[in-house]
This record gives structure tokens, sequence and C-alpha cells, in this order.
């Protein structure tokens, strides 16, 4: 049984057949009502590196769906001279020192009770920890003063809400739809503003102490919020089924280089940002296919990811592939270090109490990234306990 084609299925079940049906048209493709669909790798990576061309705020573009949501002045909608000067006073944020001694801190506690729940034998719902794991980070980068598991799994519904109204053909939320997401983020925002005034030892005062204005800073901890917590919180117990059911648990477990190439091969696998959006500003040709300005150019990162072939953590990625599911070229992630040390913690946890077995799961419906809506784990190890 191919889970990840189910959870895409369940997600997706009349956008995913078309999405892969498209692929199967070639490398790029003029397809009505969608745009320009890039389904190649080699030819998304020179889209994603001409900011200039290609750009993110434009119509058809993130601009579009996300400016009425987060404000006109964050990376998912700036371009130019803008978009690389803020970008150049967010980029030491996230330096992999900051993000590990942050993760070290915040998830110390939730991981020794994975990790002592794992070894008296109980079945763990990954689902659940991973969730309230991935808002625990976000609730400190933000600044909010979340103490239970109750309240980070709340934190973590209330994105899901937003994020959902997502789907792969949405190119702009309704005004009702606007409306409950500013329920959502305003709070969220008021938050980041008190502690972006307070302690420079925070994120969210680092980001005063780096030239950012309130505006920049709420905005900033808006899109945080919105693509840091759904990226690691479904692709880790994902990246746990695919060891599982290649037979590589045991591997991964005992040797870190091969985790470190499964997490790799896992993100290529599961493509966390199944499709990205560029709007055309002048005409140029891509792959033999002529572009002009306005029109959206989607790009298929899913099918260009899935075209190496099924999960393999022993093969190499080519470098038009290389981390392709974070973007590349201006708008590369920048988040990635920190998403990349919370999946590493998570993971070494979980698979200190190999041998593991799936108990059970189910593919989650409503989601924008696919995920699983359970995936209960035991470890064959220990003595049996109670299931999550």
């Amino acid at each position: 049984m191919n889970w990840e084609r189910r959870l895409y299925l369940t997600a997706h079940p009349f956008a995913y057949p078309l999405l892969r049906g498209i692929a199967r048209r070639g490398a790029i493709v003029r397809v009505p009502g969608l745009g320009v669909v890039v389904n190649d790798a080699a030819l998304a990576r020179d889209v994603l590196m001409d900011g200039e061309t290609f750009r993110k705020d434009g119509p058809g573009s993130p601009g579009d769906l996300w400016t009425p949501v987060l404000g006109p002045s964050v990376l998912l909608n700036m371009e130019g001279e803008a978009h690389r000067r803020l970008r150049r006073r967010l980029t030491d944020l996230f330096v992999p020192s900051y993000t590990e001694e942050l993760c070290d801190r915040v998830l110390a506690e939730p991981l020794e009770r994975l990790g002592g729940r794992l070894r008296r034998g109980e079945a763990v719902d990954l689902v659940d920890a991973a969730r309230v794991m991935a808002a625990a980070v976000i609730s400190e980068v933000i600044g909010l003063d979340l103490r239970t598991e109750a309240a980070h799994r709340d934190l973590f519904e209330q994105g899901e809400r937003v994020v959902s109204m997502v789907s792969l053909r949405t190119r702009r939320l309704s005004p009702a739809q606007v409306r409950r997401a500013r329920e959502v983020l305003d709070p969220l925002g008021d938050a980041a503003e008190k502690a972006y005034l307070g302690d420079e030892s925070t994120v969210m005062g680092r980001m005063r102490a780096l030239g950012l204005s309130r505006d920049e800073a709420r905005g900033a901890a808006g899109a945080f919020f919105l693509t840091g917590t759904e990226t690691v919180a479904t692709f880790i117990p994902r990246l746990v089924a695919l060891l599982h059911d290649h037979g590589r648990l045991g591997q991964a477990a005992a040797d870190p280089a091969l985790l470190d190439r499964a997490i790799e091969e896992a993100m290529r696998v599961t493509t966390p940002t199944p499709v990205m959006l560029r709007s055309v500003h002048r005409p140029v040709a891509v792959g033999g296919v002529a572009v002009r300005p306005g029109d959206r150019v989607l790009i298929a990162t899913h099918n260009c990811c899935r075209a190496l072939g099924p999960f393999d953590p022993g093969r190499p990625h080519p470098p038009e592939l290389r981390r392709l599911w974070f973007g590349a070229g201006p708008h590369f992630c920048i988040g990635y270090p920190l998403a990349m040390a919370q999946i590493r913690r998570v993971a070494r946890a979980v698979l200190g109490a190999a041998p593991l077995v799936i108990t059970r799961r189910a593919a989650a419906r409503g989601v924008l990234i696919p995920t699983y809506r359970h995936l209960a784990v035991r470890s064959e190890s220990a003595p049996a306990g109670e299931a999550a």
C-alpha cells in the first residue's frame, strides 16, 4: 500500500490526480484555468532564481493570497530591493547556533516525555506529539507565554484553520475568509508586538534590534506561524512512516548519517510545498514555452521532486533538485535551519526507541499539506502499554 499517495488523494482527491496527470504532458505545459505549469526541477530552479521576471507580488501570485491577511511587508509577498533589505535584516534570526539553542531549550521536556512514553511501551500518536512540539517552538518565536500541551494544541489548530482555507487551486481568499484569518492572526500579532518591545534575547526583540519596524515584525510573526508549524508537524509522522514502510527504521536509528540522508529524501518524497506560484512581469521563454506579463506560473514542486523515483535514502539528489521543496534563490525558506533543528531532534527521540511498529494510522481530510490524521507507534523493545 502506497501511503504517501493515499495521503495526497485524501487531502486533494480531485486536484492531485490533475497535478500528476499534467506531469505526463511534459516539462512545462500551459493549462487553461491554471496557468503555465512547470514539472521539471531544472526549469523550476531557473524560474525561482529569476526574481525580476517571476515575482511573488503580481496577479495570481502568493501576494494575492496573503497580503490581505498579513499586510504588504512580509517576505511571502515582496520582491526587489524592499525584499532584499528585509531579508538581509532577517537572515541572522535563524542562524544554526540560535536555532539549536532554542530547540534544545523548548523541546527538552516534551522530548523527554515522548521518550518516556515510548520506553514504557505506550502507543504514541506522532501526529499529536509533532503538533504540540511544533506549536511550542513557534510560540517561543512569536513570544506567546503558553505553558501546557492543551494550549499548544489549540495554537496549532488555530493555524490549521487558516491554512485549510487554501487548496491547490486557491487564487485568493474571500472577504469572509480574510476576516476569519485576521481573527486568528491579530491576537498573535499583538503578542508578537509586545515581545518586540521587550527582551532583545527573544526572536521578536532581536527583530527590533535588527531595525525592523513594528509592522514588519508583526507580519513576520504571522508568516512564521502560518508556514512554520504545518511543515514540521506534518513531516515528522510521514518521515517515520516512510522509514517503517521501507524497512529502514532500524538502520536510521543506528546511523546518524543515514538519518540525515533519510530526512532529505523524505522531504523530497513528501514535498512540504507541493506547488509554488509566481507572476510573470516581463516576456521570456521557459523551456521553449513563451510566457507573457500577467501569466501565472505554477511550479509543480511535487512533480519535480517525485520524478527522481520512490523513497531511497541511498540515492544522491542531483544539483537542480537540492532542497527545491524549500524554494531557491531570493525566496529560499528563511526558516529552514529552525525547521531542520526541530525535525532532527524529534526524529532522534522517536528512533531512540526502535524497533518501532505502527499500530494504527489514517489519512487526514480537508488539509492543504497532506498528512496523517493519526499515526501511532509503539516500541517493540518495551513492554506493551496502553494505546495513546
